[in-house]
């Protein structure tokens, strides 16, 4: 890719966040903060708890259309001890496990922030969602771990085909913790944001990934599933 071209996807990521084009005035940036038409993204994790509700925030704040999920068999937070892990239903709310945690340790999980985030979610949808009870159709889901891009390109590989639409499943490794899911919620956000002003996101997206490996030091996996 021409550096004037990496240029331009840089400009627009700027711009986006500006709330504009690259050319556009001030004017112009405050009528068109967004396209008209969001991309419909997904973000997901393992438990739907700290990586995919971080970006969820984020991308939600800059206007995205934007679900999160967790592709595990049950929600798991850290316990007291790394073998005991406290293990919920995705159908407990974020409330309830917040009131759980509260009544068995209050400075423990205060001290490790796992209170502090699940006061986040709660304010953000009322519990977590896994992603293979989930029959919307997004235009891009972004994965935060590899274990986790396998589960949902293997679910939506195994979904009868219907519309034939095309779906961007794109992979970056974000550590679970909660410093590590705010830099990748960032990185995520300016992703998306650079994949929306594309003009032609099926030609550009991979010169566009190449760039963010490049800029970011991270590697990602992509691949193209049908709905």
């Amino acid at each position: 890719m021409t550096s004037g071209r990496r240029g331009r996807h840089l400009a627009r990521a700027e711009a986006a966040r500006l709330g504009g084009s690259p050319e556009a005035g001030v004017a112009d940036r405050a009528a068109t903060a967004m396209p008209s038409s969001p991309l419909r993204v997904a973000v997901v994790c393992s438990s739907n708890q700290n990586r995919s509700m971080e970006a969820h925030n984020i991308l939600s704040k800059r206007g995205f259309s934007v679900r999160s999920f967790g592709t595990g068999t049950h929600v798991k937070l850290p316990g007291p001890a790394p073998d005991k892990p406290n293990v919920y239903d995705f159908k407990t709310t974020y409330d309830q496990m917040y009131n759980d945690l509260l009544r068995k340790d209050k400075e423990l999980y205060t001290q490790n922030g796992i209170l502090h985030m699940l006061d986040r979610n709660k304010r953000i949808k009322p519990r977590p969602e896994r992603f293979q009870n989930c029959k919307d159709l997004f235009d891009l889901i972004l994965t935060c771990e590899e274990r986790v891009y396998d589960q949902v390109v293997e679910d939506l590989n195994s979904r009868e085909q219907e519309t034939c639409q095309p779906v961007h499943v794109i992979n970056v490794d974000i550590q679970d913790n909660h410093e590590e899911a705010t830099l990748g919620a960032f990185l995520i956000c300016e992703l998306c944001q650079c994949i929306q002003h594309t003009e032609d996101m099926e030609n550009e997206i991979d010169e566009l990934l190449q760039e963010f490996e490049e800029k970011s030091g991270r590697a990602f996996l992509h691949t193209v599933c049908f709905y």
